[in-house]
């Protein structure tokens, strides 16, 4: 029987091929993953402008149809149009509203 011998180049070349296939497939992974987080992302985006549009068409929905048949009724009337928009104005003054308690990174005070 013969004996298998490695040399050290030989070594070498095989951890060299080895350690190459891993990067390789590293590398694969990383794209696979970016793109994967892009699709997400972008998915996210569009399923949050369709609910926007359902429960906004929703809400016009109900408003029109008491504007429509209850207009009489003024406590109905400022409920149905008032309750809406102090959550869009809430949403809005939370978004908008800048707050920062961070540090300043350059210097002192200003």
């Amino acid at each position: 029987m013969n004996s298998i011998q490695v040399t050290p180049p030989m070594l070498f070349a095989g951890i060299g091929i080895v350690l190459g296939l891993l990067m390789i497939w590293r590398a694969g992974a990383r794209k696979a993953r970016t793109a994967a987080n892009a699709a997400r992302s972008g998915a996210r985006a569009v399923s949050l402008v369709g609910r926007v549009l359902v429960l906004g068409g929703l809400i016009t929905g109900a408003q029109w149809v008491v504007i429509t048949y209850a207009a009489d009724n003024t406590t109905l009337l400022l409920g149905v149009l008032g309750v809406p928009a102090l959550f869009t104005a809430a949403t809005l003054v939370r978004r908008l509203t800048v707050v920062s308690d961070a540090p300043r990174r350059k210097g002192g005070h200003r």
